[in-house]
C-alpha cells in the first residue's frame, strides 16, 4: 500500500479538495482507495455526508497512536493507496501521518506567506526523512506570481524543483469548490474541465514519483472464456451499470461520454 499525507501549518491551503481529486483520479486508475481525515474541522466527513456514492470511504483517526494500526489494517484488507488529510498547524497526528508518509504532499498557494508558512512542515519532513514534494495550489492562470513562487520555493527546499515541485500547478477555478460543495470530486463534477486535466496529471506525476506500478488487470483476461448455454441465451439480459459511481457524469455530458 503507497501512503500519500498532505500536510502544511498553514490552513487554507486546500489540502482536502486535493485528497478528494488524488483519491478519485486513483481509483479511476484501478487503485483500492482510502481517505484518512485526522483534521476535527471534518471537510473531508462533510463532504462524504453529501456524496450518494461509498467510495471512497472516508475515516476518521484523530489519535496519533492509531494512525500506525489503522494504516496496517487497510493495507491487509487490500486497500492499495490510503490518502491522509491534515488538519492545519502542527499536531501530533500530523507528525505521526508524515511519520508512516512514502510521499508527502505539501500544498502551497504562491506567495511569500504561504511558502514560508511550509517551513514548520518541511523540517518535521526531514526530520523523519520522508520523500516530499509542493504542490503550487490555488494558482492564477499566468502572472509574476507563479515564477516568484517557484523561486521561493527552490530556495526553501535547497534541492532540484524537477523533484521536489509537482506538476501541474493547479490553477484556481470554481469548479473545485462547485465539486466540494456537491459531494464530488472535480473529475466527476466536470470530467472534461481543464481542473480535472490537472488533478488527473498531479496523479500521474505521483505515480511516477513514488514508483507505483500500473494497475493491470491480467487476472481477467486469463479467465477461460465460457461460451453461453442455450439456456443462458434465452435469458433477459441484465442491466448493465454503465457509469459507476467514480465515474459519475453531468445527465448532458453522459450522452456525449457513451456515445
Amino acid at each position: 500500500m503507497h501512503t500519500i499525507v498532505l500536510a502544511t501549518q498553514k490552513g487554507g491551503s486546500g489540502k482536502s479538495t486535493l485528497a478528494i481529486g488524488l483519491a478519485l483520479a486513483a481509483i479511476q486508475a484501478g487503485h483500492t482507495v482510502r481517505l484518512i481525515e485526522t483534521d476535527p474541522q471534518g471537510t473531508l466527513s462533510n463532504w462524504q455526508s453529501r456524496r450518494i456514492y461509498a467510495e471512497p470511504a472516508v475515516e476518521p483517526v484523530f489519535s496519533a497512536t492509531e494512525i500506525e494500526d489503522r494504516l496496517q489494517a487497510l493495507e491487509a484488507s487490500g486497500v492499495t493507496v490510503a490518502i491522509i488529510d491534515t488538519a492545519g498547524g502542527l499536531s501530533a497526528a500530523t507528525t505521526a501521518s508524515i511519520r508512516h508518509a512514502d510521499l508527502c504532499l505539501i500544498p502551497t498557494r504562491p506567495s511569500i506567506v504561504d511558502i514560508e508558512a511550509t517551513a514548520a512542515t518541511l523540517h518535521i519532513v526531514r526530520a523523519w526523512k520522508r520523500p516530499f514534494a509542493f504542490v503550487l495550489n490555488q494558482s492564477p492562470i499566468r502572472g509574476q506570481r507563479v515564477s516568484g513562487a517557484v523561486t521561493t520555493l527552490e530556495e526553501e527546499a535547497a534541492l532540484d524543483l524537477g523533484d521536489v515541485l509537482a506538476q501541474p500547478f493547479i490553477i484556481m477555478r470554481n469548479d473545485h469548490q462547485d465539486a466540494l460543495s456537491s459531494g464530488l470530486a472535480v473529475s466527476e463534477y466536470a470530467p472534461a474541465s481543464k481542473s480535472a486535466d490537472e488533478i488527473r496529471g498531479l496523479w500521474q506525476w505521483v505515480e511516477t514519483r513514488m514508483g507505483i506500478e500500473p494497475v493491470t488487470f491480467a487476472a481477467v483476461a486469463d479467465e477461460p472464456i465460457v461460451e453461453p448455454s442455450v439456456s443462458d441465451i434465452n435469458q433477459p439480459p441484465v442491466a448493465a451499470d454503465l457509469v459507476p459511481s467514480m465515474f459519475l457524469l453531468q445527465p448532458a455530458e453522459t450522452a456525449q461520454e457513451l456515445f
